[in-house]
Formats: C-alpha cells, structure tokens, sequence
C-alpha cells in the first residue's frame, strides 16, 4: 500500500476539527494568560507566542506523520518505548522539580515531558503486542504477560514523579484497547481489580493526594487551595451562561484562578464563550472520537485497528477527564485539555498521534478501494 497517501484519503472530519482546537487555543491561552503573563515577563504576549509557536510546529508535525505508513511504528515500537522508558528514569534522577513534582527534563532551552512521549509510546507498542491474534491472548503467560511487562514500569515510573492521574489514565487507555482486542474478560477483571487497588493504596499515601480527594467528596475547608481553584473554576462557569462574557472579558483568569490558561483553561472558555462556546467545544472532541473510532473500524489490519483505537481513546480520556475535573464531577487531576492547554510536549506528541491516526485512515481509504476493484474484476 502506498505511503504517501493522497489527499482524498486523509479524514478531513478529523484534521479539520484539529487544527481548529489547535488555532482557537491561541487565542484562548491569549486571554487566559495575558495579565499573568504582564506580571512575569512584562509582556502579555510572552506566553501566547511561545504556544502559537508550538502550535504551528504541531501542525507541521501532524502533516508528516500523516504521510508516513504507519506500519513502520509496529516495527520500532519496542525502541521507541525504551526511549520513553529511559526519559521516565531520567526524570526520577536528574529532573525538573517545579511544584514539588518531577516530571520534566531540560533539553536545551525547553522543558521536556517524558510521560507524553511514554504514552503514546505504549499506545503503539500495545498495539503492535496484542496484534498477535486470539489464541495467543487466551493465554495468561504467552499472551497478556509480555504487555503487563511494558505497562507495568511505565505507570510505575511516571506515578514515582509523582503523576497518579497520569499514570492512572494510561493504565486505563491500555485495559481499553486490551478489550476491543478481546482479552479474556476473566483477565481483564484480574488486571483492573489490582491496578484499582494499587492505585487506591496509592492514592491516600499522601497529603496532597487526600486533600484532592476531601474536595471531591465535598469534605475540605473553604481555604484548601484545591478547593479554592475548584470554586474559581465553577464561578467562571457561572459567570459565562449562555453565550458568555465576550473573548478576553474573563473577570476569573486575572486575580482569582491560578494558571487557568493550563489544566484549567476549559473554564475560562466557559467564562468567555458560554455554554455554546463549551458546547461546541466538547462537540469538536465527541466528532474526533467518533471519526477515530470509524477509522479503527476500517483499518488493513489488526494492528491498525487496536493503533487507531489507542489513539482516539487518549485524546477522549484526556478531553473529558479534563472537563469532569474543571467541572468538578471528577476529582482534581493535572491532565491537560489536549490541542488547547498551554504547553510544549503534550501539543507535539498529540499532533504527531493525530497524524499516525490520519495515516491510517488513509491507508484504509486505499485498502477499500483496492478490496473494491479485486472484487469487480
């Protein structure tokens, strides 16, 4: 099949909802960060020309990735993921520490998000392992070992930074594309019921982690700063109704609600556009899932099916963790809305997934109409 798909191939009911959450999010990261950004560096547009930069480098990216055959990632999986893997370790050795967590890695000038890269890495390389077919699934040790292997230190390490929500979501991306590659659900039960536990045990370890926790469950005091980012968040919903208070009119972003153009810029859009403005917001991302879900319906093959089914699943789980959070429907996270948070690394290595998932949809547009042909003939 080709490599270089034309055009009429690519899933424009995909790429077009991408690169317009990509080109709205300057201007929403614009009116989120404007006024923080005065203050730091003494110029409103510091931030939002560093996130426009990035976004036209996603972009770029996505088109790239787009034109290469996908198939070449199921044979480069595994270095690809011990690259990540090696990222993790560094973090945990000679990380960044900013807020008291190490989750980043200085290359150069730039700070660098290995579990971004982690994620997407496994998505590929769980892929590629329960590609192998049916029988080899229905066995414990021949088929699910050799994947808990990979998905077991990569949770491990990015929840040592310490990144539960992160690691949490990932291990949830993959029991997902285990079931749509029908693993056994007596398997299935065994892993989820462990990691639950884990992950719980976890979970009240630490200080911080509980007062989450008591917000959620509506047991902290007016002056938790959790507690706090959530009511400020709550309040620009409010403050928004239903077409919202105009773009850059946010009255939240600027005295009230911490760094709101990162995890929590979904509520300055709600502030600024309204319910519509959020509405549409969340349509944008239910088409993406759809369409991803379609593409991994029609994939060659299996490998492309479970590929662009991993996909679609991480951009979804990120979105809509993301507004149950800012919502507060779900407990406090530090997940960004993907194509619209401020940041680096997580708009390069959801653009470059993007155009992976892109690729195979074409290469699927292709295979249809070769079946097409082959049967007419």
């Amino acid at each position: 099949m080709s490599t270089r798909p034309e055009p009429s191939n690519i899933d424009w009911l995909i790429l077009l909802p991408i690169a317009g959450l990509l080109m709205f999010s300057v201007a929403f990261v614009y009116s989120a960060s404007a006024s923080f950004a005065a203050v730091k560096f003494g110029s409103s547009e510091e931030l939002v020309w560093n996130h426009a930069i990035r976004v036209l480098i996603g972009l770029t990216l996505m088109i790239v990735f787009a034109k290469i055959d996908y198939r070449v990632w199921q044979g480069s999986s595994t270095t690809v993921l011990l690259v990540a893997i090696g990222f993790l370790v560094m973090v945990l050795v000679m990380g960044t520490e900013i807020k008291g967590a190490s989750r980043w890695v200085r290359l150069g000038p730039v700070n660098f998000q290995p579990s971004e890269l982690a994620k997407f890495a496994l998505v590929v390389h769980a892929a590629s392992l329960l590609s192998v077919g049916p029988d080899r699934l229905r066995s414990w040790k021949r088929g699910i070992v050799p994947i808990l292997v990979w998905v077991i230190p990569v949770c491990v390490l990015i929840a040592l930074q310490p990144n539960l929500s992160t690691a949490s979501v990932i291990f949830l991306i993959v029991m997902v594309m285990m079931f749509l590659a029908d693993v056994p659900m007596r398997f299935l039960g065994s892993i989820v019921g462990a990691g639950a536990l884990i992950a719980s045990v976890y979970a009240v370890s630490a200080e911080y982690r509980m007062r989450r926790l008591m917000v959620f469950f509506g047991q902290a005091e007016g002056d938790n700063p959790v507690r706090y980012q959530l009511d400020q968040a709550l309040i620009a919903f409010g403050n928004g109704g239903l077409t919202g208070v105009g773009p850059g009119q946010s009255r939240q972003r600027d005295w009230f609600l911490p760094e709101s153009y990162g995890d929590f810029i979904f509520s300055i859009v709600g502030e600024e556009y309204g319910f519509i403005g959020v509405a549409l917001l969340v349509a944008a991302f239910v088409l993406i899932a759809w369409r991803g879900y379609a593409v991994a319906k029609k994939a060659p093959d299996t490998f492309g099916r479970l590929l662009a089914a991993g996909i679609t699943t991480t951009l979804a789980i990120y979105a809509f963790v993301n507004a149950g959070v800012t919502c507060g429907i779900l407990p406090t996270t530090g997940l960004p809305m993907p194509f619209i948070s401020y940041g680096g690394s997580s708009v390069f290595f959801s653009a470059i997934a993007v155009g992976v998932l892109l690729n195979v949809s074409a290469q699927a547009g292709v295979y249809r109409r070769r079946t097409r042909s082959s049967a007419t003939e």
